[in-house]
């Protein structure tokens, strides 16, 4: 299996936590789809749910992100500060989305860009200026 190695230095052994271990299990969000470039952003819970998360308080990767989102991040850049795989990230925030402490931005539309019609139009107009 291995070569009996134990580390002296924390960043030599790696992920000391197994991602599923994090989400407990679990490898998806049932909620919301969180796009890569979707902006988190956290947000002060209502005062109903501030009695709830006292009575089932929140793992460290939780308020690693909550204090992360205090400036809005996307979902790759939560992710890579991490150094979480996505899919773990998606999980957790999907957690605290669930108990309102995360506002979700979408990312504006991509803009809709005139047809080759169109454009041919408009110079045709401006040459005959």
């Amino acid at each position: 299996m291995g070569d009996g190695t134990w580390y002296e230095d924390d960043d030599a052994a790696g992920p000391v936590v197994r991602p599923y271990a994090l989400t407990g299990g679990r490898t998806r969000y049932e909620g919301a789809d969180l796009d890569l470039v979707a902006l988190i952003a956290a947000v002060d819970p209502p005062e109903s749910e501030q009695d709830s998360a006292a009575a089932s308080p929140l793992a460290p990767e939780h308020h690693m992100i909550l204090e992360l989102c205090r400036t809005p991040l996307s979902v790759a850049e939560i992710a890579s500060d991490l150094e979480l795989p996505l899919g773990v990230v998606r999980v957790l925030l999907g957690d605290l989305l669930d108990r309102s402490l995360l506002q979700v931005r979408r990312p504006a539309p991509v803009a809709q860009f005139p047809s080759e019609r169109v454009l041919k139009e408009v110079i045709d107009g401006i040459r005959a200026l």
